[in-house]
Parts: C-alpha cells; sequence; structure tokens
C-alpha cells in the first residue's frame, strides 16, 4: 500500500488490538558440511536469522487480533506502484473484434460480438493482458472538488489519465493503458435492483431466514437486514461481531460485480482465461482493498466445472487491485503527468473497443446519459436504503417517506407511511463506528439467566425488558466512515488541496510564529460538504457525451438504448431493463444468476493466547509447508 497512510488520517480508527502478529516458522538448513546427520537443536535452529515476514491483505482478513481498521496495516501490494508494474510486465491482450486484431485474426467490422470465441489466440498471445478500469462517483466527486471542474469533467480527465494519449499510454514499456473504464454507478443500478429484491424476499418470508447459517450465500438474511457494501463494517462484524452475520445483505457490491462480470463473460463465452483480465477499481477507501482480497470474491465461485483447462483457472481475483483518490494522484506524478492539465472533454468515440456483447456493450456504456449519483436523502454512499425506500413506496399507492434525524447526523431514520399515517416500514443509516457499535450492542442475542425462572437479560433488550427500536428496522444501511463513501479515508483532504493546486500555504489562519497552522475539522466539515455538493450534482449535470453517435454498424446495441424506459422506473432505474440484462449475463455465461450476484461471509476466528500443544503445532507446520499425516 502507498506510503500515505498514517494513523492520523483515520476516521474510522477504533484501536489497535495487543495480539497483531503474523508468527513464522523455521527450519533447520540443510547441512552442507562433511556430517550431515549432525543433531541440530532448537536452540540453534532458532538462533538463525529468519527471513522478514510480510503481512498482505489475506492474512488480515485472516486475522481477529486487532478491531483497528484496514488501513492501518501496511501491505505492499494493491498501491498505485502496482498498477505501474502491472503495466509494464505484460504486453497488451489484442482482441479480435478490436480494429488493430492480432497477427491473422480477423476483425468484425461490424463490432457486433464475436461468435467463435477466442480460438485464434496463440499461447504467446494470452501472455498479454486486458486492463479493464473501473471509477466510482465518490471518486470523481473528490477530484471534482480538488480541480474546481463538474463531476463530469473530474471523470473524463481519469478516462484521458488511464486510456488517453496524454495519460498512461505515453510512457511505460509497452505504453498500455485501459481498454475499457467502466461507471460504478452501472453496476450499482444492479445491485440496487437486487438489493430490493433481497429486502421483499426476506421481508416476506422470515421463517426461511435460517439463524444458524451465518453469512451463508443460499440463505435469506434475518430482519433487520445490514448493508454488506463497505468492506470496513463487514471486516469488524465478522471479527468481533460473528451475531451480526445472519443479518448481513448476501448481495456483491458494485466493485466485485463488475470484476465478476467482465471477467465470467469473457471467460465462458469468449474464452479468454481471467487470469489475462486485470480489473482495477478506483475506490473511496483504502477497505476496498480488503474486499478485494476476499477467496469469496474469486473466479472459483462462479466458473463452470465443465470449462476448458484455459478457463478454469481457479483462485482469480475478480478485482486485481484498488487504488484511491489520492493514490490515482499519485499515479500521474510517477509518470510525470499534470494531472491537473488532463482535458476535460470526453475521449473520441471512434478509439472506443466494445465489448464483444452487443447487449452488455449497450448496458455498460450508455450512449445517451450517464447513471446519476441518486437523490440527497438518499446519502453518498450509492444509495442502498434509499432504492428500497423507494420501491416499497411504489408499491404503496399514496404512501410518504418521513425523515428523521437520530442521536446525531450519521443516525437518520426513514419511515414509510400509509396514507392514514401507520408506519409500513421502518428503516435507518448508520454510519460511523461510533454509530455502528450502538447498533450492534442492540442486535446482540438476549443471554439467558443461570438461576431458574429468571427473565433473559442482554444487549437486544433495555433496561425495562422491551424490545429496542433497532430490533423493529427492516433494513439499516451501515458505512464504517463518518458521512458515509465521500468521506472514505483514500479521498482527497482538505490538507492537501492547496499543495495540489500549486499554493503555497494550506491556511487562512496564521500562528504565533507567523507560520500557516494545520487546518481543523471546520475547514474539514466544509470541504465534505463541497465534495457532497460535486457527488449529487452528477444527476442534472451533463458531461458531454450523452448523445454520442454509434460505432459503425453497432445496430443491435442503439437497439438496446431505444429501449430505455420500458419497464418500471423506480428512483431513476429501469428496473426490468436492470433484471434482463442480469438475465443475458447469466445465460452467457452459464452461471446461476445467485452465484453471480451474491456471496457469502464468516465468523473470523484466532488462536491467538490459545495454548496449542506440539502436536497441533506440527501438524499446523506440516499442512503449512504442504505435509500432512
Amino acid at each position: 500500500m502507498s506510503a500515505i497512510l498514517s494513523a492520523d488520517d483515520l476516521n474510522d480508527f477504533i484501536s489497535p488490538g495487543v495480539a497483531c502478529i503474523k508468527p513464522i516458522e523455521t527450519l533447520p538448513e540443510k547441512a552442507d558440511g562433511p556430517n550431515p546427520y549432525e543433531v541440530t537443536t532448537e536452540d540453534k535452529a532458532a538462533a538463525s536469522k529468519p527471513p522478514p515476514a510480510s503481512i498482505s491483505l489475506t492474512d488480515c482478513l485472516a486475522c481477529s487480533g486487532c478491531v483497528t481498521s484496514a488501513e492501518a496495516v501496511l501491505v505492499s501490494l494493491q498501491s498505485h506502484n502496482e498498477v505501474l508494474n502491472t503495466l509494464d510486465a505484460h504486453p497488451p491482450l489484442q482482441l479480435p473484434w478490436a480494429p488493430y486484431a492480432y497477427k491473422n485474426v480477423a476483425t468484425n467490422s461490424t463490432h457486433g460480438g464475436l461468435d467463435e470465441g477466442m480460438e485464434g489466440f496463440d499461447d504467446e498471445t494470452l501472455r498479454g493482458k486486458l486492463f479493464v478500469a473501473s471509477v466510482s462517483p465518490q471518486v470523481r466527486a473528490s477530484v471534482a472538488s480538488t480541480y474546481n471542474v463538474s463531476e463530469g469533467e473530474a471523470g473524463n480527465m481519469i478516462s484521458h489519465l488511464l486510456s488517453g494519449p496524454t495519460g498512461l499510454r505515453s510512457g511505460g514499456v509497452y505504453r498500455n493503458g485501459f481498454t475499457w473504464i467502466i461507471d460504478a454507478n452501472t453496476l450499482r443500478s444492479a445491485a440496487l435492483v437486487a438489493a430490493a429484491e433481497e429486502v421483499d424476499s426476506a421481508l416476506a418470508n422470515p421463517s426461511a431466514a435460517a439463524a444458524g447459517a451465518e453469512g451463508s450465500m443460499d440463505t435469506k438474511p434475518k430482519k433487520p437486514i445490514l448493508t454488506s457494501a463497505c468492506p470496513g463494517w463487514i471486516c469488524y462484524a465478522e471479527k468481533t461481531h460473528p451475531h451480526v452475520l445472519p443479518h448481513l445483505s448476501r448481495l456483491k457490491s458494485p466493485q466485485a460485480l463488475t470484476g465478476t462480470l467482465v471477467k465470467s463473460v469473457l471467460a465462458q463465452r469468449y474464452g479468454i482465461p481471467p487470469s489475462s483480465v486485470w480489473h482495477l477499481a478506483l475506490m473511496p477507501c483504502f477497505d476496498k482493498k480488503l474486499e478485494a482480497s476476499r477467496s469469496e470474491l474469486t473466479s472459483s465461485s462462479w466458473i463452470s466445472s465443465t470449462s476448458s483447462p484455459a478457463e478454469s483457472e481457479g483462485g482469480v481475483r475478480d478485482t486485481d487491485c484498488v487504488i484511491t483518490a489520492r493514490e490515482l494522484l499519485h499515479l500521474a506524478s510517477a509518470r510525470n503527468i499534470d494531472f491537473g492539465s488532463l482535458p476535460r472533454t470526453p475521449l473520441p468515440s471512434s478509439s472506443r473497443i466494445p465489448f464483444p456483447d452487443p447487449l452488455l456493450d449497450a448496458f455498460l456504456f450508455p450512449r445517451r446519459k450517464r447513471p446519476g449519483n441518486g437523490d440527497p436523502d438518499g446519502g453518498s454512499s450509492g444509495g442502498y436504503l434509499w432504492h428500497i425506500l423507494q420501491t416499497h413506496r411504489a408499491a404503496h399507492p399514496g404512501s410518504s417517506i418521513k425523515i428523521e434525524r437520530g442521536r446525531n447526523a450519521d443516525v437518520v431514520d426513514y419511515l414509510l407511511l400509509s396514507s392514514t399515517g401507520a408506519v409500513i416500514l421502518r428503516m435507518a443509516r448508520y454510519y460511523g463506528f461510533r454509530n455502528i457499535q450502538n447498533l450492534v450492542r442492540r442486535l446482540k442475542p438476549a443471554k439467558g439467566s443461570r438461576m431458574g425462572g429468571a427473565r433473559a437479560v442482554g444487549g437486544a433488550r433495555r433496561a425495562n425488558g422491551t424490545a429496542g427500536k433497532e430490533e423493529e428496522y427492516s433494513y439499516v444501511e451501515v458505512m464504517a466512515c463518518p458521512g458515509g463513501c465521500t468521506n472514505g479515508g483514500g479521498q482527497i483532504k482538505v490538507q492537501e488541496v492547496a499543495e495540489i493546486r500549486g499554493l503555497e500555504v494550506i491556511s487562512t489562519e496564521e500562528g504565533s510564529m507567523g507560520q500557516p497552522v494545520k487546518l481543523g475539522p471546520k475547514e474539514q466539515r466544509e470541504w465534505l460538504r463541497r465534495v457532497d455538493e460535486a457527488y449529487f450534482s452528477a444527476e442534472s449535470e451533463s458531461d458531454g457525451d450523452e448523445e454520442l453517435e454509434p460505432d459503425g454498424g453497432d445496430v443491435d446495441a442503439m437497439d438496446v438504448d431505444q429501449r430505455d424506459g420500458r419497464g418500471e422506473v423506480v428512483n431513476g432505474i429501469d428496473t426490468g431493463y436492470v433484471r434482463e440484462m442480469m438475465q443475458h449475463w447469466a445465460q452467457l455465461t452459464g452461471a446461476d444468476l445467485q452465484t453471480l450476484l451474491f456471496t457469502s461471509y464468516r465468523k473470523v476466528e484466532s488462536d491467538v493466547g490459545k495454548k496449542v500443544g506440539d502436536v497441533e503445532r506440527v501438524a499446523g507446520l506440516a499442512s503449512s509447508i504442504g505435509g500432512g499425516w
């Protein structure tokens, strides 16, 4: 991870654990002297200097020795340097449907899809990589506020950096760039529609939620259903509060859905191995790096067991690397690119390489209008609660929504009221770890008393024995960062803006010695207000790319665009169209739609502090080096 991380920057920091360790096992070196049968004592073996230990994101996910945020773990992968190293290590994967076909592979002049797959590729070609990026709207908002441009213009600047001739393609070993840059809002629309269906199904049949199944993918979540799109919150729940796992939504985040869709379609339909597709996600927080490292979010969860050996590579991550808005600027600086001078206009449509399936191409890259960022009442974290609430409101004619502020600005209650004023649904928004702790404490099951006849007591009950309001919620949108995703740990901070713009001071206030002082909470709040303003302005602004002419012969894709609005539109999303695209995705890959859209969670246990006998220690050592009994 980049060196820009420090504990001072964290806004979701709780406290470090006392046992955040990664034990290492050492074996005696092979004897090279004249007596190879000399007995080596344990003391001598321990005296040899072991190699330095390295901590990866996978180690962090597998350890429950700390409750600090994932940003506090310094790792070497998933940084802007890793992006550059990967771009320079692999030649570009030439696509047969692209204008610059490799060798004798025929091009598809109409860009209408490739039915024959990758039969024209040889082994040398498949050593290259196809680079794909997805960009979250929070990152665009952070960049927009920093450079005083619109959210759409910020997105264009990012596209020019990642794919344009004046960006990453201007240098490097292979002059690589990203073939496709996908707006994360596109797959967020699919996530919102699936989330509403998941909640409807769970509320309609609450008995189907298995209490003992915890976070299994094949069970429905229990009421109240808790959002699972924030990996910092998920990591915290899995390690410290496993009693909330049955309440977690099983839905993948837009980041995971993007990687799953692109890699599964290219692998299962067009024969491109998942390892040949490299997906970079630009996200607002460092915890998204943890999400990308989850073993559940790999090709092994969706790939067909009957696929060919080239397609059946297990364990390839759906998202290979995650960088944040701050790291994005470091990426440009490392290639000596002035990010602020990049064009604000869209890349020319003539240079765009279409996705091989025309229906998904029209879905991933809409011709008319980019997806918006929702209503300010829905918050800056994707609007899961707001979309679900609007879906239920559409199903109850005459109903209305009432919004009530909770104990602070990051706790908000949402009531769906009937025409008579009766409460149909109660939902809530809990942002920030301080509020999350109060929520999970209330959801903790009551502990039975050991004394006969005594009533159960515990976190799930109030002092008077009545159920807490948290138990009445049908759905709760939970995010680790105060203020939501626009305030993610990887967003550009107010203290950095002046330096990025080339100004000499970072504050108008001066200390007693005449030196500029660090900007305080007041300035940071004002900065977050500006970022939020840029985030929500995307709903009404035009990025200058809404009326693109279709690429030559791409009639099918244009026909798909003409069908917008034919289904039920909820919260600005054509739900019928989204469902049709998801079904089409499942048909292309031959995978079950639930496998593609949903995932699972598990309780993380640690043996730190536990007494381990010699037999268990030796058995663990044997398994770690490939041995066994």
